[in-house]
Parts: C-alpha cells; sequence; structure tokens
C-alpha cells in the first residue's frame, strides 16, 4: 500500500493502520508498507534530529500491527526508522507473522549516499544478512530501497528459498532536475521485473506517494510476475491499497522452463564479490 506522509507521526500512524484494515477487507493476507512509513523522507536532510523520529522494536508500531496480525491471523510487513539498544540508527523492516509475532528484523544493506538521498549519515550499514521469511502464505524476503538496484540481493535470497520479493520503497524525482540519463521512473520498474525474470519469482515494489519538499514520489507501486509482467500498478498521486493473488506454481513453471537456476555456474562467479 502506499500513502502520503505528513509531519504528524501519530496522524501517519492512524492512518495506516487504517489503509492495513481496509486490505485486511478485501483479503489481503501478507501486507506490506512502504519505506520508513511512519515519518517523512528525512534523509534528504544532510543532518535533523533523529531521536523523535525513530523507535525500538518492540515499540508503538510493532504493538499497533502485532494485534491486527493476531486478529486478522494476517502477515504484515513494516518498514521504521529504528534505533536499537545501543542507540545504533537502521533503516528496518519488522515483519510480524500470522500470530502476531515478531520475526527477524531485516536491516537495510545497501544504504546510498547521494544529494537528497544522505542516508549514511542516518542509518548503519546492516551486518546480519538477508531474511527469508516462511509464513503460511508464502516463504519471502524483505529488500529495501537501495537494495532493488543489487542483483546479488535478489539472487542471495532466490537461491536461500524466496518465492518472492517485498521491496518497501522511497523513490522519487528530485523537483527541478532533469532527469539527463533518462526515465528514471521506468529504469526503477524495469530492474525490478529484471529480478523476478532472472530469479523466478514475484515481485513487489511499494513505494510512497506526494510531495516532500524537493522530492516528488511517484508512487506506481506495483507487483509482477515471475517473467516479468506486471499484474497490478497503483496510482502516481494518491493513498491507495493495492490487491492481487499469486500463483506461486508458476515460479516453478518458469524456472523449469528457462532453467535460470538449473544451468548457472557458480564455478565462473568469484569476481562478483571482490
Amino acid at each position: 500500500m502506499q500513502s502520503m506522509v505528513s509531519r504528524d507521526l501519530k496522524a501517519n500512524l492512524n492512518k495506516t493502520e487504517k489503509l492495513v484494515e481496509k486490505a485486511i477487507k478485501n483479503g489481503a493476507q501478507i501486507i506490506c508498507l512502504q519505506e520508513l512509513y511512519k515519518t517523512r523522507y528525512f534523509p534528504q536532510y544532510k543532518k535533523t534530529e533523529k531521536l523523535s523520529l525513530s523507535e525500538t522494536i518492540p515499540g508503538e508500531s510493532t504493538k499497533v500491527f502485532s494485534t491486527l496480525a493476531r486478529k486478522h491471523e494476517v502477515v504484515i510487513i513494516v518498514p521504521i526508522f529504528e534505533r536499537d539498544k545501543k542507540g545504533r540508527y537502521h533503516n528496518s523492516a519488522v515483519v510480524i507473522n500470522a500470530d502476531g509475532k515478531l520475526m527477524p528484523t531485516y536491516r537495510k544493506i545497501h544504504i546510498p549516499q547521494d544529494p537528497l538521498f544522505y542516508e549514511k549519515n542516518y542509518f548503519k550499514e546492516s551486518d546480519s544478512g538477508y531474511k527469508i521469511y516462511k509464513t503460511k502464505f508464502g516463504t519471502f524476503a524483505v529488500l529495501i530501497c537501495y537494495d532493488q538496484w543489487f542483483p546479488e540481493a535478489a539472487r542471495a535470497v532466490k537461491l536461500s528459498g524466496a518465492d518472492l520479493i517485498f521491496y518497501p520503497t522511497a523513490i522519487g524525482t528530485i523537483v527541478g532536475e532533469k532527469q539527463k540519463e533518462g526515465d528514471w521512473h521506468n529504469a526503477w520498474e524495469t530492474v525490478m521485473c529484471g529480478h523476478a525474470v532472472a530469479n523466478s519469482l514475484y515481485v513487489v515494489a511499494v513505494n510512497r506517494v506526494g510531495t516532500e519538499e524537493k522530492l516528488k514520489f511517484w508512487g506506481q507501486s506495483f507487483l509482477c510476475d515471475p517473467f516479468g509482467k506486471v499484474l497490478k500498478r497503483a496510482s502516481k498521486r494518491k493513498d491507495e491499497v493495492l490487491i492481487s493473488k499469486i500463483n506461486l506454481s508458476l515460479n516453478k513453471t518458469i524456472g523449469e522452463d528457462w532453467g535460470f537456476m538449473r544451468n548457472r555456474r557458480p564455478d565462473t562467479y568469484n569476481s562478483i564479490v571482490k
């Protein structure tokens, strides 16, 4: 689901809770929120106050969404600005199982550092590795935003058993800047559809929407199948709950027909880990 984000953290939590309830009423079983769902995208500033924007695990968000997950027996992915017990900050995704219990937290591994995306000023790079979540609705991985540009991450979680990758994201256009390389949105969607094809799995990208100071987030959250076909895409400008049924057996069909895993040559791949 995608939504606009205000400066009021409590209001953002309350609105997102209502959107999750809407998704549940419409039959959703695995629900993914956007990156840093409760805060505006503060890394566009080189420096800002962190303590009031961050939260712990368990914390306010996990309390609210664990209750919903347990009550309705759904899985909820909750990306937050985490402050850990040692006072370090992370860009994290909490996965809450259908019994309301917290599964291991995924912390963003690839951290960008570019104009208006000063994430290294805020987030510690994760050294805890990729996570695979086995639930009654399917086995999936969560990768966060900038992770989406790295084919190694998608392949790693595929080899570890993921049938589905969720990419909670905060991405858009810098207001007034020319897209000299070409269509940024097209590149964003294309690379994730490529991960779906190369790894024979479903990909779900969950973006935010609206303008926050110098960034215009383009929304258009989407779901694509294991051959890169976009099954559903959200709008550019509004809050939206996007729901789609998927057939995980298609992963096996595509994988066996095209042989991408069967014909791998790991003995030739040493150079990519340098």
